[in-house]
């Protein structure tokens, strides 16, 4: 089993390079530069971004670079100057703002065509509303060789731990509808508030959102004494919870997914009355996911208190793969949450 190689931990504190970034006017965007992807030592800055931007031509390319300032390892460049291994190459974009995010992911596995990677939290998988550029499937382009990487599956932005992507398109044709097959276990951790009156517990349910919801994504376990129409496609949802550790007024969670619903834990967790610390639609009601709606600079550091924490506190935290019927099993771990729960709590 191959192990880390490329990582973002770098802790410094500048937009480019820091894990937690705040948003600047001015945005610099960063391509790490690798032998790899030079096809001879030929290859212009022009030449580099085609790489990662095949949907715009090269005229489009060289139109869109034209206002914006370029840099190689921090000295100012232009699109026709050439690039060598091991150079960082920035694009600053102006006027352009971004949410800040966590960079420090980590590669935890590899093979010749699909990665495990440590995602941390706050980072969206892939482009959202608030951000184009600082997403996972984003930095893993712009930091490793693999300019085409693509996601076999997704995480919530605020929940952290294991993440498979294939290192190209053609190896995401081929594993992404072998994907089921593969994974032979999910295991995640949760930090719950309330401590549960049993010990093992396989939950089974249906999800669904409902008509009435104020909160459009927010998911429903279904409640049989409820007209059925309330609910929008229901589907059988299962989950196995094995309580961990109680600490005071928290408690520590496994919970084993044998379906994958959309938020799928968070929601069977909070109709068990065990709602994750820290997560703003599926704990007080709501009310912090539609305040944060309603309010353009976000959560206030008195809001995250009440949450207690800035993030839901649920990570991926063990991903078991065959990749073949006769292959041994690969069993892929990141760490959980500090074993003493009030650490990972703000008071």
């Amino acid at each position: 089993m191959s192990t880390a190689k490329f990582s973002n931990t770098d802790n410094s504190s500048s937009q480019a390079n820091n894990n937690i970034s705040t948003g600047q006017q001015q945005f610099n965007l960063q391509y790490q530069i690798f032998a790899e992807n030079l096809a001879s030592h030929s290859v212009t800055v022009l030449d580099y971004l085609a790489l990662h931007l095949p949907q715009l031509s090269p005229t489009e390319l060289d139109n869109w670079l034209k206002p914006l300032q370029i840099k190689l390892d921090n000295q100012r460049a232009d699109s026709s100057d050439y690039v060598c291994d091991g150079q960082t190459l920035s694009i600053l974009i102006l006027n352009h703002f971004e949410q800040k995010i966590n960079r420090g992911w980590q590669l935890l596995w590899q093979n010749d065509e699909i990665m495990a990677i440590y995602k941390p939290a706050p980072l969206a998988v892939s482009r959202t509303t608030r951000n184009l550029y600082d997403t996972l499937i984003g930095l893993i382009r712009r930091q490793t060789p693999y300019y085409a990487a693509q996601l076999l599956h997704r995480l919530d932005i605020e929940t952290s731990g294991i993440i498979l992507l294939t290192k190209d398109q053609a190896s995401d044709r081929k594993w992404k509808k072998q994907l089921q097959q593969i994974i032979q276990a999910k295991v995640y951790h949760a930090i719950v508030t309330g401590t549960p009156d049993w010990e093992d517990l396989v939950c089974e349910n249906e999800l669904a959102e409902r008509l009435d919801s104020s909160i459009r994504c927010k998911m429903y376990v279904v409640d049989e004494q409820q007209p059925r129409a309330n609910y929008i496609k229901p589907k059988l949802s299962k989950t196995q919870f094995k309580l961990l550790k109680t600490q005071g007024q928290y408690s520590l969670i496994e919970c084993r997914l044998f379906t994958g619903r959309k938020h799928q834990i968070r929601a069977q967790l909070a109709d068990l009355g065990l709602p994750i610390v820290g997560d703003k639609i599926y704990s007080h009601a709501g009310k912090f996911f539609l305040k944060r709606l309603e309010k353009k600079r976000g959560l206030s550091s008195a809001d995250h208190l009440e949450l207690g924490s800035e993030n839901h506190l649920l990570r991926a935290v063990r991903l078991d793969l065959r990749l073949t019927e006769n292959s041994p099993l690969i069993r892929i771990e990141s760490p959980s949450f500090n074993l003493d729960l009030r650490a990972n709590i703000l008071f």
